[in-house]
Order: structure tokens, then C-alpha cells, then sequence
């Protein structure tokens, strides 16, 4: 059986109205999936909310899976974002942008939970694609960046293995709080813990493991 077919956009938008029109697409996509959650997610469902044809969003869309795949890049493109511009900080010390970035990520999560979720049960319909596995391969580039900073001692094993422990914490973590709404207060304690247990961590790794 065919493995993620046609994930990709049919063309990148080149005018101003034609941007509008993805625009108003990606937006109306949202509003569905949160409004109706994945499984009864369609092009027939976006285009009506978007108020355009369905001829207009296959121009751009050939299908539901290349807009949830569009909606998971931009999330994707996000998170590589936040990771770059706070562990790439070199005017901060590693524990502190390791602190910074977890408090930015459970915020994130949970201002973003219900898209989150309905992407999550999407994810099936993208998440073998060689787009998926680009973008893991770059978030995870960054943290090890960041870890050949902060712990130069670390074999490269040593250092692989850190990585994926770190990110799976942070995203499995961000994932179980969020699923319930929570209050700032909630928000900030909880992230405080939780970059307490990884930068206790770091400077373990930073002392040679």
C-alpha cells in the first residue's frame, strides 16, 4: 500500500493574492480541526469555511494530507525557530538557555494544545515522509550543537543519546501537561520542575557524564 502520497503542496504561491488565498486555506484548516478534530477533517470542510472553491484549494492542496502536512510544517518550522534563537544564544550560559527554552516550550504547548492533537491523530497520514525526517534531523542537529557547547567531554554516543533523551522529555512532558488546560501559575511551576530536572541533567552531561 502507498506510504504518505502527495504530502508536499502542488505549487508555492507567487502573488500576493495567491498568498491571501493559501493564507485564508491554512487558516480556515485550523478552525476545522479544531472545531471537528482529524478524523472528519476535509478539503470539502476547509474550503467552505475559507469561502473558496474546491478547484482553488487544489490548485495549492492536492489533497486533506498535504494541508495537515503544511499546518505540521509550520509547526515544525517553529519549533527549530525557538530551539535555534535560544540554545544558539551564546550571551547566555547553557543552564540558562536550557531554562529559557523549556518555559517557552510548555507555553507553547499549551497555547497550542488542541491544533497539537488533532496533528498528532493526523500524523499517520505524513509522518514517514522525507519532510518529516528533515525536520527532526534539524531540531535534533541543534540540540546536539548545543550539547558540543556545553559538554565537550561527551563521546559522540554519549552525546546522540543525551539528545534524544532531552528532546523526548521536553516534547513527551509538554504533550501529557498540555492536554488539559492549565492556569499561567500552573504553567510556570511546572516548566520551573521540569527545567530544574534537565539542567541538573546538563550539568551531569557537562561533567563528563
Amino acid at each position: 500500500m502507498p506510504r504518505n502520497p502527495g504530502v508536499s503542496s502542488r505549487k508555492a504561491p507567487k502573488q500576493a493574492r495567491s498568498n491571501a488565498l493559501v493564507a485564508a486555506v491554512l487558516d480556515a484548516a485550523i478552525q476545522v480541526l479544531e472545531a471537528e478534530g482529524a478524523h472528519r477533517f476535509t478539503t470539502a470542510r476547509v474550503a467552505e469555511r475559507a469561502g473558496v472553491s474546491v478547484g482553488s484549494l487544489y490548485q495549492y492542496f492536492p489533497n486533506k494530507a498535504a494541508i495537515l502536512f503544511r499546518l505540521q510544517s509550520d509547526e515544525w518550522r517553529r519549533t527549530s525557530a525557538l530551539l535555534r534563537d535560544i540554545l544558539e544564544d551564546r550571551a547566555a550560559a547553557p543552564s540558562a538557555r536550557l531554562r529559557t527554552l523549556v518555559h517557552a516550550f510548555i507555553r507553547s504547548e499549551c497555547e497550542e494544545a488542541a491544533i497539537r492533537i488533532a496533528l498528532g491523530d493526523a500524523a499517520p497520514l505524513y509522518r514517514d515522509a522525507p519532510e518529516a525526517r528533515e525536520a527532526h534531523a534539524e531540531s535534533a542537529q541543534i540540540v546536539q550543537a548545543f550539547l558540543r557547547e556545553s559538554a565537550p567531554r561527551l563521546g559522540d554516543g554519549q552525546r546522540l543519546l543525551a539528545g534524544d533523551l532531552m528532546k523526548a522529555t521536553l516534547s513527551g512532558a509538554g504533550s501529557s501537561f498540555s492536554a488539559v488546560p492549565r492556569t499561567p501559575g500552573e504553567i510556570n511551576a511546572y516548566a520551573d520542575a521540569l527545567a530544574d530536572m534537565l539542567c541538573a541533567y546538563l550539568d551531569h552531561l557537562a561533567g563528563g557524564g
